[in-house]
């Protein structure tokens, strides 16, 4: 692609998905000089012409003046790369979004120019029905997949018709506070209790955790910086003191030296993982005896439902979780159990009447019965004269 881009008049066609150069002489010096032993037919036998449809070459790519080099699989990957690079999409991004395609181009055995909407269909079916992805993952897909045919291709047509998934309504997993203790006693390495404290006590994300820097910290305020989170953003959420103390004591037993990461990974300026966090969080709460699924998330997810059910305004839980929207926050009003704790059940109402019904019956069978007092005979009244 680097060599295309080399020559000069080039320039990308999308209705017929190749490059265009021009029909002279330099043209074709700097094709043969850049693609050793590729044939290159005079001008005039473009592809509508009857030479440029007779034309076949042996080696190298085809090359016919109007319409020439169709991108493989590969230079199309690194055009989209490039593209979602200059979009300043974040490398996790990038990642997903290019294994999606790079898997569909492998499934579609055809190149990727060439795919149309019934082999996208086609190809979220297969991962949804036999590879049993997740919903989020469906939709992760079919977000990979509009960027290459929208942005790179040039071809949005090809996904119009794709619908997206419906997300579920699933209520997320929250953590009682004495699992949380329980949880917090089983982390024992002072770097692994540090950042299960900023976890829980913060409600940061563990992308935005293991890219703290010591100075994000301001104790005196009680306040954590948090920069560029989910959207770019930064913001400020709270910051414990019992968490502050575990972060010192980390810092004096890890000795992370000023301008670095405050979780730093095994690699030379490189952060901890999320992955290695992630495997810590889950180890500690099988250690707890917890029987909950426990992750970074999780954390994140108790933080905002043990603020609501203190009194937290939501309005305050959502600029410190760092949702754009109060319809993210507001799902935690449906774990809460601010409201719920003041019903009372049904069936402990059963319970207090059988006790009390218990109660009077076990009073009386020890309560002496009183004897019957004896009547004494009245003698009848005399009349005054």
């Amino acid at each position: 692609m680097e060599r295309i881009r080399s020559i000069r008049g080039r320039c990308w066609s999308p209705e017929a998905r190749a490059w265009r150069l021009p029909a002279d002489e330099r043209t074709d010096a700097a094709l043969r000089r850049l693609f050793p032993g590729i044939v290159v037919p005079p001008a005039g036998t473009g592809p509508d012409s009857a030479a440029g449809k007779t034309h076949t070459e042996t080696t190298g790519p085809k090359i016919v003046h109007g319409a020439v080099l169709q991108p493989d699989g590969s230079e199309i990957l690194k055009e989209m790369k490039r593209a979602m690079v200059l979009a300043r999409y974040s490398p996790k991004t990038r990642k997903v979004y290019l294994g999606y395609a790079r898997r569909f181009a492998e499934w579609a055995e055809i190149p990727l120019g060439g795919a149309g909407t019934e082999q996208v269909r086609q190809y979220l079916e297969y991962l949804v029905e036999e590879r049993d992805i997740s919903r989020s993952a469906h939709s992760q897909a079919v977000s990979a997949l509009r960027f290459l045919f929208e942005k790179v291709l040039r071809r949005p047509q090809v996904l119009r018709e794709i619908p997206r998934p419906k997300r579920n309504k699933s209520l997320p997993a929250v953590l009682s506070r004495r699992e949380v203790e329980a949880l917090l006693k089983a982390v024992r390495h002072p770097t692994s209790r540090a950042l299960v404290m900023i976890l829980y006590s913060s409600g940061v994300r563990v992308g935005e955790a293991v890219r703290l820097r010591p100075e994000d910290l301001d104790p005196d305020r009680g306040l954590l910086r948090v920069r560029g989170g989910k959207g770019r953003k930064d913001r400020y959420t709270l910051l414990s003191r019992r968490a502050h103390a575990a972060v010192e004591r980390h810092l004096l037993f890890q000795n992370v030296p000023e301008g670095t990461w405050l979780f730093p990974g095994p690699r030379a300026r490189r952060h901890l993982g999320t992955r290695s966090v992630q495997k810590v969080v889950s180890r500690a709460g099988i250690r707890a005896g917890i029987q909950k699924r426990v992750t970074p998330h999780t954390l994140r997810h108790s933080f905002a439902t043990q603020l609501l059910e203190s009194g937290t305004d939501l309005r305050y839980i959502q600029e410190l979780l760092g949702h754009a929207s109060s319809r993210t926050t507001e799902i935690y009003t449906h774990v809460s159990n601010r409201d719920f704790s003041r019903i009372r059940n049904p069936l402990d109402h059963l319970e207090d009447e059988e006790d009390c019904m218990g109660r009077v019956a076990h009073c009386a069978e020890k309560t002496p019965v009183p004897a019957e007092i004896p009547c004494r005979s009245i003698p009848p009244r005399i009349g005054y004269m």
